[in-house]
């Protein structure tokens, strides 16, 4: 006598393979673009004044550090000949 276990195991079982397939690469670049707008639309731009105060900030930042490593330069630059002997 055989049990419905035994004779349920024994079959192979079929199981539908679902096919998780991709769009077109040209319709996921189109979504990809539509975001990128619908997120653009949503950011608040600041004013022309404030641009160029923080613009006129980061020129004043960039000017500082580059005559800090300018400076950094010039003095090593001085020690090497000083230890050269020339």
């Amino acid at each position: 006598m055989k049990n419905q276990k035994d004779t349920a195991v024994s079959k192979p079982v079929e199981k539908k393979v679902k096919k998780n397939k991709k769009p077109n690469i040209f319709k996921r670049m189109w979504v990809k673009i539509k975001e990128i707008f619908s997120e653009l639309k949503k950011v608040t731009w600041p004013s022309f004044s404030t641009a160029i105060k923080q613009l006129g900030c980061v020129l004043g930042i960039v000017l500082v550090v580059l005559v800090i490593i300018m400076a950094m330069d010039f003095g090593l630059q001085e020690l090497l000949k000083l230890m050269r002997g020339n």
